[in-house]
């Protein structure tokens, strides 16, 4: 009887097995759905938009995005959370609901360590941008100096508490000694429109989402918030130059809801991988500002873990809290 249940329970896991290669063989037979927790119009948006535009032709399914907004990306991340695991909603997101939130927010409605890791496909740095009218300031000395004559009065636009706008902005209060007027938006594009405008003075974006506005003259680019001066814009200073150890980076990852098959978990991220050394798809992450990253489901993994080390020594030290 033993052997008959081991012979038995053998079979099953043989049968699961095949089974689930099959449905990777036949993925994606339907539309596939990516959430984006984020407005349209920005980075968050831009890069899995370039990425499901080559996927759905190598597919030849559609591929829809959805821009469910709120909480930081929660609301769109908790949709996906509760979604069927069979590898037709995804989740596209900047570090906030899967790296940053936990530490943030004093409980979820959902668990962002259960997200299955497919793939981290770009990383773009983040930069402090100005409205020229609003802020005179040409350097990270003056925008401090500035700061310190009018502590609490310079607003800072965020794509909304706990996003890498908010952190950045709050390590930089932290680190050069002065304290902002903090203006939460529901996306980077309606915070960059308001930028434009004048409504608020400052944000710091990444900066693919505020290039086109920067090369028309209608920001002003004061530093990046990379370790060393980026090739492309050797001119710019970095932050760490005036505050050394300042660095912070936006990417975007996709996720899949947990109990996804890992053979279909592994096909997205093989064919999303092959996108990504496309040379259409790197000259358009290049218009971004972006720098490809790619790699194994485990490798994305380790640095989602890294990440949330990371961003919650931020948040501890510099007594981050959404109040």
């Amino acid at each position: 009887m033993r052997r008959w249940l081991l012979g038995l329970g053998a079979t099953a896991a043989a049968v699961l097995a095949l089974s689930q290669v099959a449905v990777a063989q036949d993925y994606p037979n339907r539309t596939v759905k990516i959430v984006v927790p984020f407005s349209a119009g920005g980075s968050a948006d831009a890069v899995p938009r370039i990425v499901a535009d080559w996927l759905s032709r190598k597919w030849g399914q559609a591929i829809v995005i959805e821009n469910k907004t709120g909480a930081a990306g929660n609301i769109g991340a908790e949709a996906v959370a509760k979604a069927d695991p069979d590898g037709y909603t995804l989740l596209s997101a900047p570090p906030p609901p899967l790296v940053i939130n936990q530490n943030l927010y004093p409980k979820l409605p959902f668990n962002p360590a259960e997200f299955i890791p497919i793939v981290n496909m770009a990383s773009i740095p983040n930069a402090l941008v100005v409205n020229p009218d609003r802020i005179k300031a040409k350097s990270i000395p003056e925008v401090i100096a500035l700061a310190k004559a009018n502590p609490g009065k310079i607003t800072v636009a965020t794509t909304g508490n706990g996003g890498t706008q908010h952190l950045t902005a709050e390590m930089f209060e932290m680190m050069a000694g002065v304290k902002f007027q903090h203006v939460p938006y529901r996306g980077s594009a309606p915070a960059l429109a308001d930028l434009v405008a004048g409504n608020v003075e400052m944000m710091f974006d990444n900066i693919g989402a505020s290039a086109q506005l920067i090369n028309a003259g209608k920001l002003k680019l004061i530093a990046v918030a990379t370790a060393k001066r980026l090739k492309t814009m050797p001119n710019v200073p970095t932050i760490a130059e005036t505050l050394p150890g300042f660095e912070a980076v936006a990417w975007f990852a996709i996720v899949a809801p947990a109990k996804t098959p890992m053979d279909v978990v592994r096909k997205i991220n093989a064919d999303v991988n092959e996108a990504l050394h496309d040379p259409g798809v790197q000259a358009k992450l290049a218009k971004l500002n972006a720098d490809v990253v790619g790699g194994t489901t485990e490798a994305t993994a380790a640095y989602f873990k890294e990440e949330v080390a990371r961003w919650g020594k931020v948040i501890k030290d510099a007594h981050i809290t959404l109040n």
